[in-house]
């Protein structure tokens, strides 16, 4: 069942409820966010839960694994001393509301902007790496044979083939995947994963981590993984100051994570995750469109993340621009902000901004998955606006330079220019996608950019 409504949701997890024990569910409310998988909110009897869903079996086709295994690991995690949520019951068949299961509510709040303004953030990241070195401590053997182990080559290659699919014309994206073929690591003794430990999956209060969830992504492959995926900038949120979750520095983590695992952390390790997960998110980001266009989930969001693949592929070059030649790495942009006064009639980009603030004047009439939605459509009519402004961006998806980039002939040490080239194109799409991002700010300040245009965000 897809389009479930609230009655038939709750028709099936009165079943659910009924075989756990428990009384009969009420106050069903669907939570923000979920690009991928569906949460909602319940109660049942004083005791508030939520509800994992995929809205239907067919969604779960082509998944490493199902939600008995994810709720296995959720377990197997718990029992390692990690603050998981406690799972009451699993989603079957009968109960015809697709796949998934429940889960006992824990305290705190998942908004990663009131908890990077939490007091205690340094205790909240020793929590954080006490958890992900709880997590690493877990071993095959120690949840169901189908949690798959990584094998690095095949994932650069799969990468690859989701880059070729995607159209294979995005020049800085090449130059990662060349880069982890170029400096993959040797496997190292497989821990499990979870996949997606970042800012948005994590529960906190003030001074305390209180849950870790969605562990849809879990698999076994090297612990790094997980400390550079939730590093990325993109997960650090407004807090682009502090590298480590958005809570701290990178040497305070790493040593609480040292202190707990009773492992070193390998700093060049650490790079190539960092990079390879950027890579990832930025196809991730990539395939939203694909994903729309099919008609497999038509969700306003799908379209508006595709265009966020430009906040990552700016990261990106951040960090791959380190092997540059320090000279290039020097170079000043002056760059035209030219930036035209239209006169008479409203022109495109004046009536979607019309329609934008209109929304924006009844946001307080929304509510829940709603108001969150509300959000994206107003971040979507922005971009309209901001691309009705400014010229195509001349050679930013170019087949003929991401070919060359893959094969070695272009890079940022054999031609220095293109890491001029690329910074420049990529400030520009960055200041159309998503002008807010914090990365934005932080490279045109450390690319002392002159001259730049300041979008109204």
């Amino acid at each position: 069942m897809g389009d479930a409504s609230k009655a038939q949701l709750l028709e099936g997890l009165t079943r659910v409820c009924a075989r756990a024990g428990l009384d009969v569910p009420y106050g069903l409310n669907r939570l923000t966010g979920g690009a991928t998988m569906e949460s909602w909110h319940f109660f049942s009897g004083e005791s508030g839960f939520v509800l994992r869903r995929a809205p239907s079996l067919e969604f779960m086709e082509g998944r490493p694994f199902g939600h008995d295994v994810e709720s296995a690991v959720i377990c197997a995690a718990g029992v390692a001393g990690v603050t998981a949520p406690r799972v009451m019951a699993e989603l079957e068949p009968d109960d015809g509301i697709g796949s998934g299961f429940i889960m006992q509510e824990l305290p705190g709040t998942p908004n990663p902007k009131e908890i990077l303004e939490f007091a205690g953030g340094d205790a909240l990241l020793k929590d954080a790496a006490r958890d992900l070195a709880r997590i690493h401590s877990l071993k095959p053997g120690d949840v169901p044979d189908a949690v798959p182990v990584m094998d690095y080559r095949q994932a650069i290659a799969d990468l690859k083939a989701q880059f070729e699919e995607a159209g294979g014309d995005r020049p800085i994206i090449a130059l990662g995947l060349k880069w982890m073929e170029d400096n993959c690591p040797q496997a190292c003794d497989p821990v499990l994963i979870h996949g997606d430990y970042r800012m948005g999956n994590l529960l906190a209060e003030p001074g305390k981590l209180t849950g870790v969830l969605d562990w849809e992504l879990a698999h076994f492959g090297d612990p790094h993984e997980d400390l550079a995926f939730g590093c990325m900038a993109v997960w650090r949120f407004h807090r682009y100051d502090r590298p480590a979750l958005g809570l701290g520095s990178l040497e305070d983590y790493f040593a609480a994570y040292e202190a707990e695992a009773g492992v070193k952390v390998d700093r060049k390790r650490f790079r190539y995750w960092l990079i390879h997960r950027t890579v990832w998110w930025a196809l991730g980001c990539l395939n939203m469109a694909r994903i729309w266009r099919s008609g497999e989930d038509r969700m306003l969001e799908r379209v508006v993340i595709s265009r966020r693949t430009s906040e990552q592929e700016l990261d990106l070059l951040m960090l791959l621009e380190e092997d540059a030649p320090e000279a290039e790495q020097k170079w000043d942009l002056h760059l035209d902000p030219g930036k035209l006064l239209d006169d008479g009639e409203a022109n495109i980009s004046e009536i979607v901004t019309a329609v934008a603030e209109w929304l924006n004047s009844i946001k307080g009439q929304m509510k829940g998955h709603d108001r969150f939605q509300l959000a994206v459509a107003r971040n979507a009519l922005g971009i309209v606006a901001r691309q009705y402004d400014d010229e195509e961006i001349e050679g930013y998806a170019s087949w003929k330079w991401a070919k060359q980039c893959l094969g070695g002939s272009v890079s940022l040490t054999n031609n220095p220019r293109f890491l001029q080239i690329f910074r420049a194109q990529v400030l520009e799409k960055v200041s159309i996608d998503s002008p807010k991002y914090p990365s934005l700010a932080a490279a045109i300040e450390k690319w002392a950019v002159t001259g730049w245009r300041d979008y109204d965000a």
